[in-house]
């Protein structure tokens, strides 16, 4: 669930999105337009994950504000996605605008789609190779 604190025609984004265990944000990039994000973890903690091409797992940014680990920017056009570890995690946002559907992001077509029943093995294989970093 997002709240935006900006209009979608201005030129920053900026907005809180809750993510719970077990939610799944497909990987994705942003290449047209090239846009970075920031993920700032401001309660619970998370993992920032990024991809190579072929959609093997590249890096792994704790996102833990316990642990001195708040947050991590993905540069533009890089296949990521944020995974929640704790119940009631609560990330800040931040990425290039305006908001154009049309130009939200591509989905890696290596990942499943949100109604494929592969979903939950995938984030089972991201969770268990973020435990192991």
């Amino acid at each position: 669930m997002n709240h935006n604190f900006h209009r979608h025609e201005e030129a920053v984004q900026r907005f809180l999105n809750a993510v719970e265990p077990g939610s799944y944000i497909r990987p994705h990039r942003h290449v047209d337009p090239p846009k970075w994000e920031l993920f700032v973890c401001l309660r619970g903690r998370g993992a920032a994950v990024v991809f190579d091409e072929a959609g093997g797992i590249a890096e792994v940014h704790r996102l833990d504000p316990a642990q001195g680990e708040y947050g991590v920017e993905i540069a533009a056009g890089v296949w990521h996605t944020i995974i929640s570890l704790d119940p009631g995690s609560v990330f800040l946002e931040v990425k290039e605008g305006p908001f154009e559907p049309k130009h939200a992001g591509v989905f890696a077509p290596w990942s499943p789609a949100p109604d494929d029943p592969a979903v939950a093995d995938f984030i089972a294989a991201i969770e268990r190779a973020v435990a192991s970093r």
